[in-house]
């Protein structure tokens, strides 16, 4: 699945997967069509972290 990190503000925790990733560089920047793709849900700090446990590829 991947996850892949905002690198334009790592303290803005943010991110997506490798599909999502792909999306975005085709879009070139955060479109309505990708927004609508990528379909954002909120996490608390905690879920997040076990997400990117969970999904990154050197936890």
């Amino acid at each position: 699945m991947g996850f892949i990190e905002n690198s334009s503000e790592p303290d803005d925790l943010q991110a997506w997967c490798g599909a999502c990733e792909e999306f975005f560089l085709n879009e070139g920047e955060m479109t309505e069509a990708f927004r609508a793709f990528n379909n954002f849900s909120l996490v608390c700090e905690f879920c997040y972290a076990i997400i990117k446990q969970q999904h990154s590829a050197n936890p």
